[in-house]
């Protein structure tokens, strides 16, 4: 699989500030951002501990400002299945209406001759019903869960912590989407460091 994150909300950490004194300030938006930041900021990087001390106390619908979109590639149509589960999210999946599958992902039976065979049956199925005329939408129905799919996800922080909480390596979720999202993680830690210590699970 691959995971690239290709946008993210710009001074995210300056947003879940805002987001949390709009909530605790009498001041207007306008100090808050500006006179309110940079004072926090000035102070010991006061505004990163308020952050985190705001969202300990469970205060944590201010990160739901701060999105992070993804592309994703190489992920089995079994993977989407639990990744869609999260319903906080928009998701754009490659379509097998208008387009042809053939690729599988890599996966645990992937050398079995039981799991080969069965593969290039439905490799010949597929083919053979477009050959026959039938629409890529309806041959579809033959194909596996292993196949592999694109897609472009956008999800805010508050519902992927949430996400990662029940899905990251080490829990009972499958291998593929404890790497996803494990990969997911280690992207956004790199885009805003401040945020790693909100994944100690």
């Amino acid at each position: 699989m691959k995971i690239e994150l290709i946008a993210s909300t710009p001074n995210a950490l300056k947003v879940a500030f805002a987001a949390i004194r709009t909530c605790y300030s009498s001041n207007d938006f306008e100090d808050i951002w500006n006179k309110e930041y940079n004072k926090y900021v000035e102070n010991n990087n006061d505004h990163i501990r308020l952050v985190k001390q705001i969202v300990s106390h469970g205060h944590t619908s201010t990160l739901e400002h701060i999105t992070f979109s993804f592309s994703i590639s190489g992920i089995s149509r079994a993977c989407l299945g639990q990744l869609t589960r999260h319903r906080i999210a928009s998701y754009s999946v490659r379509s097998q209406r208008y387009t042809k599958s053939s690729a599988v992902v890599d996966c645990v039976i992937a050398d079995d001759p039981i799991y080969v065979y069965v593969l290039d049956q439905i490799q010949k199925a597929y083919d053979e019903l477009l050959a026959k005329g039938y629409k890529a939408e309806d041959a579809r129905m033959v194909l596996p869960q292993s196949g592999s799919t694109n897609l472009v996800m956008t999800i805010n922080l508050r519902s992927f912590i949430n996400m990662y909480t029940v899905r990251h390596p080490g829990t009972h979720a499958q291998a593929e989407i404890g790497d996803l999202v494990e990969s997911m993680k280690n992207a956004i830690v790199a885009a805003e460091p401040w945020t790693e210590s909100l994944f100690n699970v």
